[in-house]
């Protein structure tokens, strides 16, 4: 609070108490000390309450401000003086000459030398005091340290225990009976005994100790602290008490909030009444902290327990994940297709620009993207995948970038988008060519300054992710047509790889047979002795417009039907697969090793084709799906004239 006393002006006489840090001094009306002299600027100086004292600042340039102090005059702002310093018994002085409004500071309860310390004791000596009450609060007070101090649950059951025997001199036995926590009942449960030793110090009893529950069921149903002096008497001669040789003990809740976590139990086992009501304050002291330490300790615990068990989860979903996506063995295939393929994935793997990898339906090409993210040294973080086809654009926009509390309706919490997520890995984004042309333009914004703005949000936010894209359409068809952006396509284009279809690796057709045959006779349980030969035959001929996802599902398809331990033979084969048999059996292809039977089926195809078009190999590669020169390619391979 400060004062201030007008001595000369309009108002002399009047005092102003201001209980304000910041206290503005003026002819204007919101002034806290508000004079109407003519002298007096409608703002004209401010008292501050600083770490230094009570200071005087002036807030008009043309306004003349200064302290009288025992017969001496200072002026604000002469020789660059910025403020003043005021103390009790100053005055202030407000313009010049006759005319000047002087104040007095004739209070300031703020400014003081220093706060009066009635009294000042360091932590240690807050245990050395002289008077019983006292002695025994410090020592509650340096238990309360030694409990706060433990670690872990075990270390601060202990620590409880020991106080309650340190407190209790004339005690023998303390015991901790907690509720357990997986119960759903209330159920409690001894957990740990400590005792006074030979040499008074509290330690670990040597055999096991009997507990009595009488006690523990009277605190409980009181809800209060127990006092029991004489416990053979007062509580009964059951077999327990006496085999505990109990002969006088206290119980005391430990609680938090209405619930009741446990009891402390403290026991004299060799004398009666050596327990008092003095002993039980203490102890209800105690249990205040003990509580809390107790329930903090679990908690603790419970979440060190949640952490450990979400680092193993984490570690072995990332192990299965590298191991089932990212290894080679995993991308099946030996054509040189597929194996230029994985040349260009050990280029690619370890640079940061963008991927773009095209191909049909089926071909696995997030199998791909995810061998890349995994040769690549951004392993240890996430791989997200999104399919841009899967959502409507508003949710999409949502899901990529992430969107504000109630930036619109329904957004109820904030959200990370997939891009926050996917820092410092790779995101895959399937089906790019679905795109809205909105979400393309923010996408480009992305790879060009590595920065997203979630819906929203008024600030971007900086992000390290590689993006791979794919699609099965020709997003090259999609730019001329307008529905995808070029300055997008080119962002993306950067390296691109092809996902060739089956029918180009026909190689491979056994060998993804194969691997997806022992995956579902694991999963369904159900030994199978293989393909049969022509069987096999049948599978390499067709054509599979669905590529490895169709060829997935036939095998499958397959193991659900034959017999346990069977041969999987033509007729088990889908219609469409068995069509092809007449094919073959027509093509008389002769039987030797899987090359040679290939070779010999495609050079009856391409034969045929060319006899149906009157040798016109324009018309015969477009009825076969391949260009001109692929045809060239395949003749010259068959060694076809």
């Amino acid at each position: 609070m400060i004062a201030l006393e007008v001595r000369a002006g309009t108002l002399a006489g009047e005092v102003f108490r201001v209980d304000r840090d910041d206290a503005r001094i003026g002819r204007d009306a919101s002034c806290e000390v508000c004079l109407p002299d003519a002298l007096v600027a409608p703002q004209h100086a401010r008292l501050l309450t600083a770490s230094s004292g009570l200071v005087l600042e002036g807030l008009d340039p043309h306004a003349s401000v200064a302290r009288l102090r025992e017969g001496q005059r200072v002026t604000l702002g002469e020789d660059g003086t910025p403020r003043l310093t005021l103390i009790r018994g100053d005055l202030i002085e407000l313009g010049r000459g006759e005319q000047a409004v002087v104040l007095a500071v004739v209070s300031d309860e703020g400014e003081t030398e220093g706060a009066r310390v009635v009294t000042l004791r360091r932590i240690d000596e807050l245990t050395q005091q002289r008077s019983p009450a006292a002695e025994r609060l410090g020592a509650i007070f340096e238990e309360q340290r030694r409990i706060g101090a433990a670690q872990g649950l075990d270390e601060v059951l202990v620590a409880v225990a020991d106080a309650a025997l340190r407190l209790v001199p004339r005690a023998t036995h303390a015991t901790l009976v907690l509720r357990d926590p997986a119960d759903d009942q209330p159920t409690y449960v001894p957990v740990l005994t400590r005792v006074r030793g030979s040499n008074r110090q509290p330690a670990s009893p040597q055999g096991p100790v009997p507990v009595v529950r009488a006690v523990v069921r009277r605190v409980l149903a009181e809800r209060a602290a127990v006092l029991v002096a004489d416990a053979p008497r007062e509580v009964g001669t059951s077999d327990s008490l006496l085999g505990a040789s109990i002969q006088s003990t206290i119980g005391v809740p430990l609680g938090r909030g209405d619930s009741i976590l446990g009891v402390l139990q403290v026991d004299n086992r060799h004398a009666p009444a050596m327990l008092n009501a003095a002993d039980v304050d203490t102890l209800a002291v105690l249990s205040a902290s003990a509580s809390l330490a107790i329930d903090n300790a679990r908690l603790i615990e419970r979440l060190r327990i949640a952490e450990d068990r979400l680092e193993r989860e984490n570690a072995y979903l990332k192990t299965r994940e590298a191991e089932r996506r990212g290894g080679r063995q995993d991308i099946i295939g030996r054509s040189p297709a597929m194996m230029a393929l994985l040349g260009q994935l050990d280029k690619v793997a370890d640079t940061r620009v963008s991927v773009l990898i095209e191909g049909e339906t089926g071909t696995g090409k997030e199998l791909i993207a995810s061998a890349l993210h995994y040769r690549s040294r951004r392993r240890d973080k996430l791989f997200v995948t999104q399919n841009c086809a899967a959502m409507p654009e508003a949710l999409l926009e949502s899901e990529l970038f992430g969107h504000k509390k109630g930036s619109f309706t329904g957004a109820t919490e904030e959200k990370k988008g997939l891009f926050e997520l996917a820092h410092g890995g790779t995101l895959f984004l399937d089906e790019i060519g679905e795109l809205a042309l909105p979400l393309q333009a923010k996408l480009l914004r992305v790879l060009q300054e590595g920065e997203v703005r979630p819906i929203g949000a008024t600030q971007v936010r900086q992000v390290d992710v590689r993006i791979v894209a794919a699609t099965n359409r020709s997003l090259e068809e999609e730019v001329k047509a307008g529905r995808f952006r070029e300055d997008l396509y080119y962002r993306l284009k950067v390296f691109p790889l092809r996902s060739p279809p089956l029918r180009e690796r026909r190689e491979d057709i056994p060998l993804l047979a194969g691997y997806f045959l022992g995956r579902y006779c694991r999963e369904l349980g159900k030994p199978t002795a293989g393909f049969a030969q022509q069987t096999m035959e049948l599978l390499v001929a067709y054509d599979w417009p669905g590529n490895v996802r169709e060829l997935q599902n036939e095998v499958q398809r397959l193991v659900i039907q034959v017999e346990p331990g069977g041969i999987i033979t033509t007729d088990l084969l889908s219609p469409h697969l068995r069509k092809v048999e007449s094919l073959v059996s027509r093509a008389g292809v002769p039987k030797g090793t899987l090359k040679e039977m290939v070779e010999a089926f495609e050079r009856y195809i391409l034969r045929e084709a060319l006899r149906e078009h009157g040798n016109n190999k324009t018309s015969a590669a477009r009825t076969l799906g391949i260009t001109r020169e692929g045809l060239h390619k395949k003749l010259r391979q068959l060694g076809i004239d």
